[in-house]
């Protein structure tokens, strides 16, 4: 089954399924096909997303479990509607007392029936698994009386700080029940398969793969037919039960072996059900045919649709711009190759060191290669993961491992470039040694590679780089600013034509109307460079510049349209929401404070600017720019939900963003969305581009009327036919502005007007043909070619 258009909702507790039986009726007049549900299974306590999921066998109780998941379902096939589900296949949440599996294998340790899942190298810190949850040293926790003895579900468990538990042997259950001091608590845990380490020990020691960097996420082995079986137990019989029609696969790349999972779901799922995986594109990378699956769940449309609606032209000028401001690197390369290498040696040294570890035993298994040392097998693997121009790639020759050679031997200089040839012909495949040895190195190269790629770039760079905050979000790719129409239309003809097509998610980093609006600073590059540089002409000496800039940027592209600049309460809330993102941008840049050692004076003392930015002149000065520029950026929003909606794949709906989106980064993305005053804005007989009911009536417009067929990129001719683009899909003809900004501000409107549009015609012979413009969301008759 192919979905016509997908509705992305984020269950939890305070929005259970139940929650959502009211809005049923609501998105079938929006044109939407299929509910599209975050993680259902058994997450932790009070999860706001279902990514660390406890139990991935049953329906989350928190969110109404099956029944209530059942009656769901019942009224949205009553009304014709399917749904999708968000699996997790890459991990579970551990370190608390609500993971069976993690707590059976800490009691028994390897030999336990559930060690298999999780993808811990026990032949190291003497066959014991690393625990680094403790808030100090272990001899200081135990000093302070923070740790336990405890019974928990019938048997005695260490507990740390009242939530962390740790089983005891069940060869020492008799021995614990008698501890009566801090020495014999201290022996009976030195007998334990674990050993308790303070938390910032993990980068350096950790002998167990996490997701990313978060210790309470481990990564489970679903290479293992064993614990696929576990993990897709329940969606598999809920699609087969009729309940759902199909899955979207968290964090594909970070798996052992991408195509051979993908292969194993489609034989599990069958031939019709849809499914697609979360998957990060880099620029000319496509997805692998033979995996099997519909297509990525569409960050890689997101880049492309954001590069389309930003002028190419500004991106030396801008990057000259921040480089002035900031003092940091004027292009992206730079930043993200800086935080690749302190990604690697701060957060997973440890990992580091267990595939430099695999690739010696591998070295050693033959001949020709034994002798090869660790340290210089480690600096290889190390010049190859900073140099990946992809997350990772698949244990067979490609071009872009090729790319990632040259690019460490360049690094590696002539005394080392063989060994990161050596190392770089077993990545592909080939080489001597033993194969079993090379499959394992080769896995634990790329499950170290893709984490970096996400850590390094998504979660560090993009918060230290400010060109333009638009092109910094998931999937993007800030080092191209812009892209022309052939392109953008090309890629969307060779997309897959099930995969799905985005533009908000729950990982976003600030709005898709947010983007939008700074989209527009691309085509007014002179005009932005005299306001941000005289806004940061009074900087304090004490707060960094690049800091200063980018809450600049923040405050002008997520300025609400209903904000005066005098309106106290409103601005205080305005301001709460972005201190929330400051906090979160600083600690993410990891240069004046970082979540590991956060600088609180640093973070106050630019919340005291922050305030000052939204008090007085200056915010009058902020918001009348923004709104001077808000028409434009809406037209730009208007363009960006057109394509969405018509172009080849499966338009997909962030809850509520059939609305203006002016979110900021998670949890202002995940705020509760006024569905009642969006179903009551459906049915205004005016629209208002202000409100948002143009964007929400043009989703609904396009999506019930939705085109079929191939994409025919159409030529234009006249004054803008370098500013727009144009296309047939089926009997639709749609037409864009692309770099209309100029005039959208003159009139303070998202349509540029006819007058702009002068001479520009459509290469086709014969009569006026019907046609939907998407920069203002109206039907007109286009001028054909004679």
């Amino acid at each position: 089954m192919t979905p016509r258009a997908t509705y992305r909702v984020q269950f939890h507790a305070d929005f259970p399924f139940s929650a959502a039986l009211p809005l049923v009726g609501y998105w079938k007049r929006l044109g939407i096909s299929h509910l599209y549900a975050s993680p259902i299974a058994t997450a932790r306590k009070g999860s706001n997303h279902g990514y660390d999921v406890v139990d991935p066998t049953q329906i989350n109780l928190e969110l109404g479990g099956e029944q209530d998941f059942r009656n769901l379902v019942a009224a949205l096939k009553a009304e014709g509607l399917g749904v999708i589900v968000d699996i997790v296949p890459n991990h579970m949440a551990v370190g608390q007392g609500d993971n069976r599996w993690w707590l059976d294998m800490l009691a028994e340790g390897p030999t336990n029936d559930n060690a298999h899942i999780f993808d811990v190298d026990w032949d190291v810190h003497d066959g014991r698994i690393l625990l680094p949850f403790l808030g100090t040293g272990y001899q200081e926790a135990l000093r302070s009386g923070a740790l336990a003895l405890q019974r928990v579900e019938g048997r005695w468990a260490v507990i740390a700080y009242d939530s962390h538990v740790f089983p005891v042997r069940p060869e020492d259950q008799a021995d614990a029940a008698a501890v009566r001091d801090e020495a014999g608590l201290d022996a009976l845990i030195a007998r334990q398969h674990w050993r308790l380490a303070w938390w910032r020990t993990a980068g350096d020691a950790i002998n167990w793969r996490r997701f990313f960097d978060i210790t309470e996420l481990a990564g489970i082995r679903a290479e293992d037919e064993r614990v696929f079986d576990l993990v897709h137990a329940l969606p598999l019989r809920l699609y087969r039960e009729g309940l759902i029609d199909g899955v979207r696969v968290d964090h594909v790349d970070g798996l052992s072996d991408p195509a051979g999972y993908c292969r194993r779901l489609r034989r599990a799922f069958g031939d019709e059900a849809y499914i697609v995986v979360e998957k990060i594109l880099a620029h000319g990378e496509p997805l692998p045919a033979d995996w099997g699956v519909d297509g990525t769940s569409g960050y890689d449309f997101m880049n492309a649709v954001s590069a389309l609606l930003h002028d190419p032209a500004a991106a030396k000028s801008l990057g000259d711009l921040w480089h002035d401001l900031s003092g940091r690197p004027a292009d992206f390369a730079d930043e993200e190759a800086n935080a690749r290498h302190e990604l690697l040696d701060r957060n997973f040294a440890a990992q580091l060191d267990g595939c430099a570890n695999a690739f010696q035993r591998l070295a050693a298994s033959s001949p020709a290669t034994d002798g090869m040392p660790m340290p210089a097998l480690r600096r290889a693997c190390r010049w190859l993961i900073e140099a990946f121009p992809t997350y990772r790639t698949y244990g067979a020759p490609s071009a872009f491992l090729n790319e990632a050679m040259a690019r460490a031997r360049a690094v590696a200089g002539p005394v080392e470039a063989d060994l990161v040839d050596r190392v770089g012909a077993w990545l592909a495949g080939e080489g001597p040694g033993d194969t079993g040895l090379r499959a394992d190195a080769q896995r634990r190269l790329f499950q170290l590679a893709a984490p970096i790629a996400a850590k390094a770039v998504e979660d560090t760079a993009f918060y230290r780089y400010g060109r333009l905050l638009s092109r910094n979000d998931v999937g993007c790719d800030p080092g191209r600013l812009g892209e022309g129409a052939t392109a953008f239309l090309a890629d969307a003809a060779a997309r897959p034509p099930r995969a799905m097509l985005t533009t908000a998610t729950h990982d976003h980093k600030r709005g898709e109307d947010v983007r939008m609006r700074l989209a527009v600073l691309s085509e007014i590059p002179d005009r932005w460079a005299s306001l941000a540089r005289r806004w940061a002409s009074d900087v304090p000496q004490d707060i960094d510049r690049g800091d200063a800039a980018m809450l600049h940027q923040m405050i002008v592209g997520a300025w609400p349209v209903e904000l005066a600049a005098d309106d106290a309460n409103a601005s205080a809330a305005f301001a709460e929401r972005l201190r929330g993102w400051q906090v979160k941008a600083l600690r993410e840049a990891k240069l004046r404070s970082s979540w590991a050692v956060p600088d609180e004076d640093y973070e106050a003392r630019c919340a005291d600017y922050l305030r000052t930015q939204l008090g007085g002149s200056r915010a009058a000065e902020l918001r009348d720019f923004a709104m001077e520029i808000a028409p434009a950026g809406f037209a730009k929003s208007l363009v960006q939900t057109g394509l969405r909606c018509t172009l080849p794949g499966v338009p997909d709906l962030f809850q509520g963003r059939e609305g203006w989106d002016l979110s900021l980064v998670d949890p202002d993305n995940r705020r509760p969305v006024p569905y009642d005053e969006l179903a009551a804005m459906l049915d205004k007989p005016e629209v208002d581009w202000t409100d948002g009911s143009s964007k929400q009536r043009l989703v609904a417009e396009l999506l019930n009327m939705r085109p079929a067929g191939p994409l025919e990129p159409l030529a234009l001719s006249g004054r803008r036919a370098q500013d727009a683009l144009a296309f047939r899909r089926g009997r639709l003809i749609v037409v864009a502005a692309l770099r209309s900004s100029d005039a959208c501000i003159e009139r303070g409107s998202p349509e540029p007007g006819e007058a702009w549009w002068d001479d520009t015609s459509v290469g086709l012979r014969g009569s006026r043909v019907p046609a939907v413009d998407i920069t203002g969301g109206r039907s007109f008759g286009v001028r054909t070619a004679d």
